[in-house]
């Protein structure tokens, strides 16, 4: 994050909205398999013992242990997957949880805005890739959307049952 980037001081980050959207939305479990342009809400969710984040070394096993845990527990779970690359590791058990119904949000990190001109060597469609496995498919606009957007993806993951995409860029965050 470069300072142009930092909100002013007292100001809630984009990840500490999503914290507070997810713990209003009654999701308490995240596991993720983060990279670099999602750190900002892993250090987030280190802040929030109201949400157990659960570490996975792939994106299958989160994704997986999304599915599962949400279907056990009967309420949504959210994964944090690292841009389009991570989000195409979990696609087998996203596509399982789609068909199943199973609700949960999929929480898919990108590059910072300003960054995508550059098409660097992670920079994907994510919209096209998550097209193939999500109910709904959102990409953040703005850090002041970030509630908005989260309950409206956790609805749509509820009434329409399956995995909805949130897309975060890492400068949002």
């Amino acid at each position: 994050m470069s300072a142009r980037d930092a909100a002013p001081p007292g100001t809630p980050s984009g990840a500490d909205l999503l914290c507070d959207a997810l713990v209003a939305n009654g999701v308490a479990t995240c596991f993720a398999n983060p990279g670099t342009s999602e750190m900002h809400f892993v250090a987030a969710l280190d802040r929030r013992p109201e949400i157990h984040c659960s570490l996975a070394l792939f994106e299958g096993v989160a994704t997986g242990a999304a599915d599962g845990y949400a279907r056990v527990a009967g309420k949504p779970a959210a994964v944090l997957l690292h841009t389009g690359p991570g989000l195409g590791n979990g696609l087998a058990n996203l596509h399982n949880a789609r068909r199943a119904g199973t609700p949960m949000l999929v929480v898919v990190g990108d590059h910072a805005t300003h960054h995508l001109r550059h098409d660097a060597p992670l920079t994907s469609d994510i919209d096209a890739i998550a097209g193939a496995c999500a109910i709904d498919v959102r990409r953040v606009r703005s850090t002041a959307a970030i509630p908005r957007d989260v309950a409206a993806s956790l609805s749509a993951a509820l009434t329409k049952r399956g995995p909805a995409v949130l897309i975060l860029p890492a400068d949002l965050s």
